[in-house]
C-alpha cells in the first residue's frame, strides 16, 4: 500500500497599517490624496511584498493581505506579490483585523505603531489625535495590543511586528514569541532615523520566515474587557458616552465593558467613529 502524503494548508492573515512603514514619519507621508502618500503607498506595498516572500519561503500556503490604514485603500494591488490576495476597503465589521474570523494560523501587524500618549513615530491609537490614551483591562494599548487580544479570542497568533524600534520593543509585552522587524529608530513623533526600503526588505523577508515557527491556531477564548479611553477635550467624552453601555468615567475618560473582544472593538470603533464626529475644526 502506497503512502499517501497529505498537503496542509497554512493561513496568515497580515493587518498592513501604514505609519510604521519604511521610511514613514510625518502626516503628509499617510494622508490619502498627498504626492507624499502617493510615494509612500509603493514602499508600503514593498514591506508587505518583502514580509509575503519571507511568509511563503517558510511553509505559509496562504497570505490574506488586510488593508488597516485610513480608507484602507493604500496599497497598490498592481506590484502586489501574485501570490497574495487582497483585502481592501471599506467598511468591514472587525476593521484592522477583518479575516482573523476565517481559520488563519497567524497574524503579522505590519507597519503598526506605539499608542496614544507613548513615544513614537505617529503615535496614536485610531484618531490621529484627540485621544491621550486606551486601556484595556486597565493596561495601557496601543492598536497592536487592542488587536493582539482580538487575535487570542480566535486563537490566533500573533507570530509578527514592523514598525519603530519603539513598536517592536512594546510588542514584547502583548506578543513575546512574535519576530519583529524595527524599520527605522524613532526620534520623535515626526523624526526617525529610516533604513532604506533594499535594507528594510531583507529585514522583513528574514523576519517573516521566522516567524513562521510560532504559526498554528489554538483554541481561542472569549471573555469580559473594559476598555477606557481617555480624550483631550471634555466634549468628545460627553458625545461618545450617549452610546449605550458606555459611561462617562471622569471629566474627559469613558468606560464600557463588554462581553467579548469582538464586542468590544465594535463598541471601541462607535465610540472613536463618534468622537471624531464631534470635533470643530482647529478646536477639535
Amino acid at each position: 500500500m502506497t503512502a499517501r502524503s497529505t498537503v496542509w494548508a497554512v493561513r496568515i492573515l497580515i493587518s498592513a497599517d501604514m505609519e510604521g512603514a519604511t521610511g514613514v514619519t510625518c502626516t503628509a507621508d499617510v494622508v490619502p490624496g498627498t504626492e507624499q502618500w502617493q510615494r509612500f503607498r509603493r514602499l508600503l506595498t514593498g514591506d508587505v511584498n518583502a514580509c509575503a516572500t519571507g511568509l511563503l519561503s517558510a511553509g505559509a500556503t496562504d497570505v490574506l493581505v488586510n488593508e488597516a490604514h485610513s480608507a484602507q485603500r493604500n496599497i497598490l494591488i498592481e506590484d502586489l506579490d501574485p501570490r497574495a490576495r487582497l483585502l481592501t476597503g471599506r467598511h468591514k465589521p472587525l476593521s484592522m483585523m477583518q479575516g482573523i474570523d476565517t481559520r488563519v494560523d497567524g497574524v503579522v501587524f505590519l507597519g503598526y505603531h506605539t499608542g496614544a500618549g507613548a513615544d513614537g513615530v505617529l503615535a496614536h491609537t485610531y484618531l490621529e489625535n484627540a485621544i491621550t490614551e486606551v486601556r484595556l483591562d486597565g493596561v495601557p494599548a496601543s492598536e497592536g495590543r487592542l488587536n493582539a487580544a482580538l487575535a487570542a479570542e480566535h486563537g490566533v497568533p500573533v507570530i509578527m511586528v514592523t514598525g519603530d524600534d519603539l513598536t517592536c520593543a512594546e510588542a514584547a509585552g502583548y506578543a513575546p514569541r512574535a519576530a519583529t522587524a524595527a524599520v527605522k529608530e524613532c526620534v520623535s513623533r515626526y523624526a526617525a532615523i529610516c533604513a532604506p526600503p533594499q535594507t528594510t526588505a531583507d529585514l522583513i523577508r528574514t523576519a517573516a520566515a521566522r516567524a513562521m515557527a510560532t504559526a498554528g491556531r489554538g483554541h481561542g477564548d472569549a471573555a469580559a474587557h473594559v476598555i477606557e479611553v481617555d480624550f483631550d477635550a471634555t466634549h468628545l467624552a460627553h458625545a461618545a458616552a450617549v452610546v449605550p453601555t458606555v459611561d462617562l468615567s471622569a471629566t474627559r475618560t469613558v468606560r464600557f465593558t463588554a462581553e467579548s473582544m469582538t464586542e468590544a472593538m465594535k463598541a471601541f470603533k462607535v465610540v472613536t467613529a463618534i468622537a471624531a464626529a464631534a470635533m470643530d475644526g482647529i478646536y477639535g
